[in-house]
């Protein structure tokens, strides 16, 4: 049975309309509002941000008479994402998805089960499956018997990193309040749909870009559940957040948001004049730091001064947010390109830093040393002697860093 799902809107202006849709999935026991709003602060000047609550959760008053999988659950998902997208006139458009936990089992489904319409997905504190089946049974008695506010002192040890409910109390204050007034119909029937959700053999049909992420501290989701869909998707990455548990959004609003916005802009496919200034330029940094590495880059600002923090910012803009987000060309071809130019140039500053991104955009050592063969013919052996002789000891030097 296909449930009805409610969801809220948490960016508000006439402009939201302009700017791309996310979709943003729940944990089990939340709500939209107190697992969200924080972190979408920082997120709705680039988005128009929708969150989703489960049955029986927050606005979502409404539990369905009969269980649901998830994949009914993810078309009750989809179905009002498509009443959203009608109002924005762009029926069964495409939109971008982070889900927390049960959330991110949606958007597993959703990847699989509608691949056209997710063009990227974060994924935090989730697995392809969760937990094993017996102890699902289990809680799903526990609460019939005492219903959800009989779970409350369990989830104040799960879901927070140790320290978290004495710094911020009143926000897990509220998301343990938000637990304690689930109903515990739609609670037990989202217990069943992850009982019996495992994707596991699934995770390679995933083709759109996944970020997942993982929280150092959570023993629900630990980092390896997280490691196996980066691993398992075509287009996958891990990040671990030092000190979070099982609640990122909410235990580290402003690092998500940061994540979120880096990893859906950074992979933006259109990079034609509808996108605005601030949306190629934010765009630009998150490619620049994935190829470049962020130590690199953040070094790169900081030295910037009054005199070249305008050079910086026409490099970010139109370098990296321009050309290096364009869809024409995958990032190994253009690190193929950008070398063979910084050889026939002479840029031997800039050839050093581009070896390290070329490794990091997917080119073997192998696939290097035929370039530079290459470019001997074509650029001249004076060049490629040179080039091979800085290649080497770039090479030599992140040989070394990767056995330390």
């Amino acid at each position: 049975m296909i449930p009805h799902i409610t969801a809220v809107r948490l960016s508000g202006g006439a402009r939201r309309a302009e700017l791309p849709l996310l979709v943003l999935g729940p944990a089990l026991g939340t709500t939209a509002s107190t697992l969200w709003t924080a972190c979408a602060a920082g997120l709705t000047d680039l988005f128009d941000v929708l969150a989703w609550d489960l049955p029986g959760h927050g606005h979502n008053k409404g539990v369905p008479d009969e269980a649901f999988t998830m994949a009914e659950l993810a078309a009750g998902v989809l179905a009002v994402v498509d009443d959203v997208l009608e109002q924005r006139d762009q029926p069964r458009g495409a939109f971008g998805y982070a889900g927390v936990s049960m959330g991110g089992l949606v958007g597993l489904q959703l990847l699989l089960d509608a691949p056209s319409r997710v063009t990227s997905a974060v994924l935090l504190c989730t697995g392809a499956k969760v937990g094993e089946h017996q102890p699902w049974l289990d809680r799903i008695e526990q609460v019939r018997a005492s219903g959800t506010p009989v779970l409350v002192a369990g989830p104040a040890q799960r879901w927070f990193a140790p320290g978290f409910l004495d710094r911020e109390p009143g926000v897990g204050s509220a998301l343990l309040h938000a637990l304690e007034q689930s109903a515990d119909e739609g609670y037990l029937q989202a217990c069943a749909a992850i009982a019996d959700f495992d994707v596991r053999d699934r995770l390679g049909e995933i083709t759109a870009p996944v970020l997942a992420v993982a929280g150092a501290e959570d023993t629900v989701t630990p980092p390896s559940d997280l490691g196996l869909i980066a691993e398992g998707v075509r287009d996958g990455r891990l990040v671990e957040l030092a000190g979070v548990a099982h609640l990122a959004p909410a235990e580290a609003p402003e690092a998500v948001a940061r994540l979120i916005r880096e990893h859906l802009l950074g992979r933006i496919e259109d990079a034609g004049d509808d996108r605005t200034v601030r949306e190629v330029r934010d765009a630009g940094m998150a490619v620049r730091r994935e190829v470049l590495g962020a130590e690199h880059v953040d070094r790169a600002a900081s030295n910037a001064s009054d005199f070249t923090a305008d050079f910086e910012d026409l490099i970010t803009q139109y370098a990296w947010g321009g050309v290096w987000t364009r869809p024409g060309l995958d990032r190994r071809s253009r690190s193929l390109i950008t070398l063979t130019a910084l050889v026939a140039r002479g840029h031997h500053e800039e050839f050093a830093l581009h070896v390290r991104a070329a490794r990091s955009n997917g080119l073997t050592v192998q696939e290097i040393k035929e370039l530079l063969l290459q470019t001997a013919i074509y650029c001249g052996v004076p060049d490629a002697n040179a080039a091979f002789r800085i290649a080497q000891a770039v090479l030599e030097e992140m040989e070394r860093e990767d056995t330390r």
